[in-house]
C-alpha cells in the first residue's frame, strides 16, 4: 500500500487502526517522512496516541521494523502523551540529531512528564559521552542541559531526579558532587535517584553508601541500593545482599537476587544455591536465572548451569 493512501486511511476516523497495516510506516524515506509530517496534524489525537503506542510495541516485538521517522515527527505533537510515547519509542535511536530536540523539550516543554522523559532519554547520550562516543560539542550540550535542570530550584523534583539519574553515567568530578548533593537532599525523590545514579556511575567510591542503604527501613531505598550494587559488580556487597533474599518486600528480594547474579563469583553463587530450593516459587525462579547469569559471567565458555 502506498504511503499516501495509507495516510488517508489514518486520517479517516471511520476506519479502525489495524496492526497489520502499521508496517507501512516502517523505514520511511526522508520524502515519506516529510509527507507524514504534513498529514500528521490531520490525524485525530486519540488515534495519534494509539498509533505511537502500537508502533512502540511492534518495534519491541520485531527488530526489523523501524518507526524512528514517525517518532521523530511525533516529538512535535501538541499532545504531551504523544510526545512522551515518541521519546520512549526512540529509546534505541543513537543519531546525534536527536540531542537538540531532547534538550529543547527538557528546557521548554510545558509538561513535566515530557521533560522527565527527555531527561531520561538524554541519559544514554551522557553514557555515550562517558565512552567518548559523542563529539565534544554534543557531550558539552548534554552535560550543560542536565546540570542546568538539576540546579534549577523552580523545576519539579521529578524532572530534577530524572536528570540526576541520567548524569550518573558521567565520571567527572562535578558529576560526583551532584550525586553527593542529591544524596544529602531533604527531598526523598532526589535521594532515591542518587542511589540509582550511583549504580550507573560504575564507581566503587559509592559502595559503602550503597551497603549502608541496603539496611534502610524504606523498601524503595533498599531496592535502588541493591540494583546499584548489581551494577557495580563488586563482591564486597555480597554479604550485605544475602539477607535481602528474605526481605519482606518482593521487589527488594528480586533486586537482591538479580544483583548477586550480576556480581557473580564463588561467594555469590554459594548464597544463591542456598535458596535454589526455596519454598517460594518466585524466589526459586529468580535464583535459577541469577545462577545462570553468574555461571555464564564467571565462565562464559564453559556455561552449563542446570537446575
Amino acid at each position: 500500500m502506498a504511503l499516501a493512501e495509507y495516510l488517508n486511511e489514518l486520517v479517516d476516523v471511520r476506519k479502525p487502526l489495524r496492526l497489520s497495516r502499521l508496517t507501512a510506516l516502517s523505514g520511511l524515506t526522508p520524502e515519506e517522512q516529510e509527507l507524514l509530517s504534513r498529514r500528521w496534524p490531520e490525524i485525530e489525537v486519540r488515534r495519534r496516541r494509539r498509533l505511537v503506542q502500537d508502533l512502540g510495541e511492534l518495534a519491541e516485538d520485531n527488530v526489523e521494523l523501524n518507526f524512528d521517522a514517525v517518532f521523530l515527527v511525533a516529538l512535535r505533537d501538541p499532545d504531551p502523551q504523544v510526545r512522551v510515547e515518541a521519546i520512549q519509542g526512540l529509546w534505541e535511536y543513537e543519531g546525534r540529531d536527536l540531542i537538540e530536540p531532547l534538550v529543547h523539550l527538557l528546557h521548554e516543554d510545558n509538561d513535566a512528564g515530557v521533560r522527565s522523559a527527555a531527561a531520561m532519554a538524554l541519559g544514554r547520550f551522557a553514557l555515550a559521552a562517558e565512552f567518548d562516543a559523542l563529539r565534544p560539542r554534543d557531550a558539552a550540550l548534554v552535560d550543560r542541559a542536565l546540570r542546568s535542570v538539576i540546579e534549577n530550584p523552580r523545576e519539579t523534583v521529578e524532572v530534577r531526579a530524572r536528570a540526576v539519574e541520567a548524569i550518573g553515567a558521567r565520571s567527572e568530578p562535578w558529576a560526583r558532587e551532584i550525586l553527593e548533593r542529591a544524596y544529602r537532599s531533604p527531598e526523598r525523590r532526589l535521594r532515591v535517584s542518587s542511589l540509582h545514579a550511583m549504580g550507573r556511575s560504575c564507581d566503587e567510591h559509592w559502595l559503602p553508601t550503597l551497603i549502608r542503604e541496603l539496611g534502610n527501613e524504606d523498601p524503595e531505598f533498599r531496592y535502588e541500593a541493591a540494583t546499584a550494587c548489581g551494577a557495580l559488580e563488586d563482591e564486597g556487597a555480597v554479604p550485605y545482599l544475602a539477607p535481602l533474599i528474605r526481605d519482606e518486600d518482593e521487589e527488594v528480594r528480586s533486586a537482591a537476587i538479580d544483583a548477586l547474579g550480576k556480581i557473580g563469583g564463588a561467594q555469590a553463587r554459594r548464597v544463591l544455591r542456598e535458596h535454589a530450593d526455596d519454598e517460594d516459587e518466585t524466589v526459586r525462579e529468580a535464583v535459577a536465572a541469577a545462577l545462570a547469569q553468574a555461571e555464564f559471567q564467571d565462565d562464559p565458555m564453559g556455561f552449563r548451569y542446570e537446575l
